[in-house]
């Protein structure tokens, strides 16, 4: 069940007019409870597997191109796991009853995470940042949520790797998890016109890091 806080993060707005845009951005992305479809994953789950297989497939292809090996973290595995990302997030969704909205802002963290410390997503580590994100979102957002060890089992961990992935992430955001409702806007907005319609992303996932940084100065420069 989505908290109070959550439905404010995604329902307030500024603008009557900004109001309506985003409205029709929500129900397509399927995050208000009236636009989902029966027996269907919200269709935002589809956008950001694409976003991320596609950003997968440009770093692994930088790093075989530059003949760099990438640097292990707590969140590389030995072999990349025999879900795709696609699988794994839609597994994440029905079996953690979680909120759409905490995919967006998961994906939020991610990137946050990856600026923060340089990070190369590939296929044998952003399964594990998607479900430490996810549940982090979670807990942030929802009203109810289920613990870690639970998360575990859905995610393919153990608990006590649970529990280190997720301290190792939030150290690394420095526990700053709150998501203005500008900042989830413009990633709502974004992921729809990456959409395109057929989710083909083109664009690799530090471009909208930059874009995101632009678009909030000119909201910082316009209120200042």
């Amino acid at each position: 069940m989505i908290s109070q806080e959550a439905f404010n993060l995604i329902m307030g707005t500024i603008a009557p007019d900004i109001e309506a845009r985003d409205s029709e951005i929500y129900s397509s992305l399927g995050l208000i409870e009236s636009a989902k479809v029966p027996g269907k994953h919200p269709r935002v789950l589809s956008i950001l597997s694409s976003l991320l297989e596609r950003s997968v497939q440009k770093n692994e292809k930088l790093l075989e191109t530059m003949d760099k090996k990438d640097t292990i973290t707590i969140f590389h595995g030995l072999r990349a796991p025999g879900l795709s990302i696609r699988q794994y997030i839609d597994r994440i969704y029905k079996y953690s009853s979680c909120s759409p909205s905490c995919f967006v802002v998961a994906y939020i963290y991610i990137e946050r995470f990856i600026q923060r410390k340089d990070f190369h997503l590939t296929s044998l580590n952003v399964h594990r940042l998607v479900i430490t994100s996810v549940m982090a979102a979670a807990k942030f957002i929802d009203d109810a949520f289920f613990n870690n060890a639970y998360y575990a089992k859905v995610g393919g961990v153990s608990t006590a790797e649970m529990n280190r992935l997720e301290m190792k992430f939030l150290l690394s955001l420095d526990y700053r998890l709150h998501v203005t409702v500008s900042t989830f806007d413009w990633y709502c907005l974004q992921l729809e016109k990456e959409s395109g319609g057929g989710y083909q992303i083109e664009r690799p996932i530090q471009i909208l890091i930059l874009a995101c940084k632009v678009f909030q100065k000119k909201i910082s420069d316009t209120t200042s």
